[in-house]
Protein backbone atom coordinates (compact mmCIF):
# COMPACT_ATOMS: atom_id res chain seq x y z
CA UNK A 1 0.00 0.00 0.00
CA UNK A 2 1.24 3.32 -0.96
CA UNK A 3 1.92 6.19 1.47
CA UNK A 4 2.19 9.89 1.77
CA UNK A 5 5.84 11.20 2.60
CA UNK A 6 5.21 14.41 2.75
CA UNK A 7 3.71 17.66 1.05
CA UNK A 8 5.54 20.50 -0.92
CA UNK A 9 4.63 23.22 -3.10
CA UNK A 10 5.07 22.64 -6.89
CA UNK A 11 5.27 25.75 -9.98
CA UNK A 12 3.15 24.17 -12.70
CA UNK A 13 4.86 26.37 -15.20
CA UNK A 14 3.24 26.28 -18.97
CA UNK A 15 4.57 26.97 -21.98
CA UNK A 16 1.51 28.12 -23.73
CA UNK A 17 2.30 28.89 -27.64
CA UNK A 18 3.79 25.10 -27.00
CA UNK A 19 0.46 23.93 -25.98
CA UNK A 20 -1.67 26.10 -27.94
CA UNK A 21 -0.03 26.43 -30.93
CA UNK A 22 2.53 23.54 -31.56
CA UNK A 23 -0.01 20.55 -31.96
CA UNK A 24 -2.28 20.79 -29.31
CA UNK A 25 -0.11 18.44 -26.26
CA UNK A 26 -0.06 19.80 -22.81
CA UNK A 27 2.21 17.92 -21.55
CA UNK A 28 5.28 19.42 -23.86
CA UNK A 29 4.35 22.96 -22.89
CA UNK A 30 5.08 21.70 -19.46
CA UNK A 31 8.55 19.90 -19.93
CA UNK A 32 11.03 22.67 -20.45
CA UNK A 33 14.16 22.79 -18.62
CA UNK A 34 13.55 24.99 -15.46
CA UNK A 35 9.98 24.23 -15.58
CA UNK A 36 7.95 23.04 -12.52
CA UNK A 37 10.25 24.36 -9.38
CA UNK A 38 9.22 21.97 -6.32
CA UNK A 39 10.18 22.68 -2.86
CA UNK A 40 11.61 24.08 -1.48
CA UNK A 41 10.26 22.11 2.03
CA UNK A 42 9.02 18.64 2.20
CA UNK A 43 6.53 18.48 5.21
CA UNK A 44 5.66 15.19 6.49
CA UNK A 45 1.98 14.06 7.07
CA UNK A 46 2.46 14.22 10.69
CA UNK A 47 3.84 18.46 10.98
CA UNK A 48 0.10 18.94 8.92
CA UNK A 49 -3.41 19.01 10.78
CA UNK A 50 -5.51 18.96 8.48
CA UNK A 51 -4.08 18.07 4.43
CA UNK A 52 -7.54 18.27 2.81
CA UNK A 53 -7.37 22.13 4.54
CA UNK A 54 -4.92 24.00 2.87
CA UNK A 55 -4.85 27.17 2.14
CA UNK A 56 -2.91 27.76 -1.57
CA UNK A 57 -2.05 31.36 -2.58
CA UNK A 58 -0.12 33.17 -6.20
CA UNK A 59 1.16 36.09 -6.63
CA UNK A 60 2.46 37.27 -9.71
CA UNK A 61 4.36 41.20 -9.37
CA UNK A 62 3.14 41.85 -6.00
CA UNK A 63 -0.41 40.67 -6.97
CA UNK A 64 -3.01 37.24 -6.02
CA UNK A 65 -3.77 35.60 -8.87
CA UNK A 66 -4.48 32.73 -6.71
CA UNK A 67 -6.19 31.76 -3.14
CA UNK A 68 -7.37 28.29 -2.95
CA UNK A 69 -7.70 25.34 -0.60
CA UNK A 70 -7.41 21.97 -1.07
CA UNK A 71 -10.38 21.14 0.58
CA UNK A 72 -12.15 22.33 -3.03
CA UNK A 73 -9.84 19.92 -4.49
CA UNK A 74 -12.46 17.43 -6.49
CA UNK A 75 -10.67 14.17 -5.62
CA UNK A 76 -9.24 14.24 -2.08
CA UNK A 77 -5.08 12.81 -1.49
CA UNK A 78 -6.19 9.23 -0.70
CA UNK A 79 -8.12 9.15 -3.69
CA UNK A 80 -5.51 10.30 -6.48
CA UNK A 81 -2.98 8.13 -4.51
CA UNK A 82 -5.26 5.01 -4.89
CA UNK A 83 -6.24 6.26 -8.44
CA UNK A 84 -2.93 6.40 -9.74
CA UNK A 85 -1.42 3.46 -8.09
CA UNK A 86 -3.82 1.31 -10.41
CA UNK A 87 -1.94 2.09 -13.77
CA UNK A 88 1.41 3.08 -12.09
CA UNK A 89 3.86 1.57 -9.39
CA UNK A 90 4.57 4.80 -7.02
CA UNK A 91 8.25 4.41 -5.65
CA UNK A 92 9.75 6.60 -3.44
CA UNK A 93 10.01 9.90 -4.26
CA UNK A 94 7.88 10.12 -7.10
CA UNK A 95 5.06 13.21 -7.38
CA UNK A 96 1.67 13.38 -7.61
CA UNK A 97 0.80 17.01 -8.45
CA UNK A 98 -2.52 17.74 -7.45
CA UNK A 99 -3.23 20.94 -9.90
CA UNK A 100 -4.01 24.48 -9.36
CA UNK A 101 -6.78 27.22 -7.81
CA UNK A 102 -8.68 29.07 -10.16
CA UNK A 103 -6.74 32.09 -11.45
CA UNK A 104 -4.73 30.72 -14.35
CA UNK A 105 -3.37 33.19 -16.77
CA UNK A 106 -4.86 31.40 -19.79
CA UNK A 107 -8.27 31.35 -17.56
CA UNK A 108 -8.38 35.19 -17.82
CA UNK A 109 -10.38 37.42 -20.18
CA UNK A 110 -8.26 38.45 -22.21
CA UNK A 111 -5.63 35.90 -21.18
CA UNK A 112 -2.83 37.31 -18.79
CA UNK A 113 0.37 35.10 -19.90
CA UNK A 114 4.09 35.46 -17.75
CA UNK A 115 6.52 37.55 -19.13
CA UNK A 116 9.80 37.21 -19.02
CA UNK A 117 10.71 39.56 -14.99
CA UNK A 118 7.89 38.79 -13.58
CA UNK A 119 8.18 37.76 -10.03
CA UNK A 120 5.78 34.67 -9.08
CA UNK A 121 5.66 34.38 -4.70
CA UNK A 122 3.68 31.02 -3.65
CA UNK A 123 2.73 30.36 -0.19
CA UNK A 124 1.23 27.64 1.48
CA UNK A 125 1.12 29.00 5.22
CA UNK A 126 0.61 25.75 6.94
CA UNK A 127 3.76 24.04 5.00
CA UNK A 128 6.05 27.08 5.67
CA UNK A 129 6.85 30.88 4.39
CA UNK A 130 6.58 31.56 1.01
CA UNK A 131 8.69 30.76 -1.93
CA UNK A 132 9.86 33.53 -5.18
CA UNK A 133 10.66 32.22 -8.72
Amino acid sequence: MASVAGYCMVNDVSERHWQLHRNGQWRKGKSFDSYTPIGPWLVTPDEIANHQGLELRLSVNGRQRQLGHTEDMIFGVAHLVSYCSQFMTLQPGDLIITGTPAGVGLGMKPPAYLAAGDVITMGIPALASSATW
